[in-house]
């Protein structure tokens, strides 16, 4: 199946390195971000897993869980979390999923629906699309979806950006311009006529352009 921002996320049920878990259950009434990865004790991934682990606490403030996943048992994770440890002098405290046989890796449309194969003889290549992440809301819809190439590690301060962007805007009629941090200007949600737009902001706004209305970041 081919997924699009709005779409639902697919529901599953897995193992994990915490637990078996059923999905949008474990999503509950928070945001989720799923990362994914093509194998494990691989370069990239390990670092990336490491940083994650230390950035925990940021997704915790804004009410988001961890989860990742990777093309190998929940075993094989569970022992490249000593080396995460190790060499990223953090552990990784969130679960991993176990996809030995691609069901995640192909329902979220990261590998072909004819791939197969004992996850021990598939390569890191074998599996090079299964480096994602999406940002699933609390309402289990996909709000974001990047996919990365295997040579290149994921900004997770860009996913805390994203994140906070998508929060504010889920909460105001406003949209975040390019690079926008957190307490910085937004602009005015085009779906909002300028009649509204006096009445939630009776102290006007810069206009360099009629569509284009900019505002201090709502509280």
């Amino acid at each position: 199946m081919t997924l699009r921002i709005g779409d639902t996320a697919p529901n599953f049920q897995a193992d994990t390195t915490e637990g078996k878990i059923d999905f949008h259950q474990w999503i509950g009434d928070k945001w989720a971000i799923l990362f994914s990865h093509p194998k494990d004790f691989t370069p990239v991934c390990t670092t990336e897993l490491g940083t994650m682990a230390r950035m925990k606490a940021e997704f915790d403030k804004r009410n988001a869980r961890i989860i990742g996943l990777s093309a190998d048992p929940v075993e094989d994770h569970k022992k490249w979390s000593k080396d995460i440890e190790e060499t990223q002098g953090a552990a990784v405290n969130y679960p991993m999923i176990g996809d030995p046989d691609l069901k995640v890796a192909k329902l979220y449309d990261m590998l072909p629906a004819d791939a197969a194969g004992d996850p021990k003889t598939r390569t890191a290549a074998n599996n090079a699309t299964v480096r994602t992440v999406f940002i699933i809301g609390p309402d289990k819809k996909i709000k974001l979806m990047l996919f990365y190439p295997m040579t290149t590690g994921r900004n997770f301060d860009e996913i805390l950006r994203v994140l906070d962007s998508m929060q504010l805007t889920s909460r105001h009629k406003v949209a975040t311009p390019a690079n926008w941090k957190q307490g910085q200007d937004v602009i005015i949600s085009g779906s909002v006529n300028d009649e509204e737009a006096k009445k939630q902001y009776p102290g006007g706004w810069k206009a360099p352009k009629p569509y284009l209305r900019i505002v201090p970041q709502p509280k």
